[in-house]
């Protein structure tokens, strides 16, 4: 009798270590993970966080390569600017009016059209491009470097944060304006001399 109540012991207790192991759920070694005191979270991806500079600074130009930039050459009427303007207003006050862009991964174009009050013809054109990285701003500069340089001839100015072009009826200076975890670049076109805009 202490046999038949051994074997039945055993027996349950084979059993339910069975049962037991069965439900247990399987992990395979990629799976499993080792603990760590701190979480590691893997660098986005540069697509995520940055646009593609090229078509930014495309975008930028805008679609014809007519005028100074964006089809508007200084001495146009404001007027113009208003018409033919593909971005959204944000701004306008009584020497300049601003226009906007944004992509999908927040970083914008600001376009700043400067005239004078009397007359209302465009005098000088500026940019502010804020970014997201050091790498686009890095991407951003070095495409508009290629293409401005292409069209204005080799840069006067050639310092690390600082490139500018003359050729009438233009004077361009680049400059990369990041700040700490802002980053950006700011373009000033102007009339390389006031005689353009009393001609228009």
């Amino acid at each position: 009798m202490i046999y038949k109540t051994a074997i039945r012991f055993f027996s349950t207790l084979l059993f339910l270590t069975g049962l037991f192991l069965s439900c247990q759920t399987k992990t395979t070694p990629e799976e499993a993970t080792v603990p760590t005191d701190s979480l590691l979270l893997p660098d986005p991806a540069a697509s995520e966080i940055n646009s593609d500079q090229s078509e930014l600074f495309q975008t930028l130009l805008g679609t014809t390569s007519e005028g100074i930039l964006r089809g508007i050459n200084f001495g146009d009427p404001l007027s113009k600017v208003k018409a033919s303007e593909s971005f959204e207003m944000f701004e306008d006050s009584a020497n300049h009016i601003g226009f906007t862009y944004e992509t999908a991964q927040l970083e914008t174009i600001d376009v700043l059209y400067y005239f004078n009050p009397e007359e209302r013809l465009i005098s000088k054109i500026t940019v502010d491009v804020y970014l997201n990285s050091e790498a686009a701003t890095r991407q951003f500069w070095q495409t508009a470097r290629l293409e401005f340089t292409e069209k204005y001839g080799r840069p006067l100015t050639d310092k690390s944060k600082q490139l500018s072009w003359k050729k009438s009826p233009v004077r361009l200076v680049m400059e990369e304006v990041s700040d700490g975890k802002d980053y950006g670049v700011k373009l000033i076109f102007e009339p390389t001399d006031k005689t353009i805009l009393a001609s228009r």
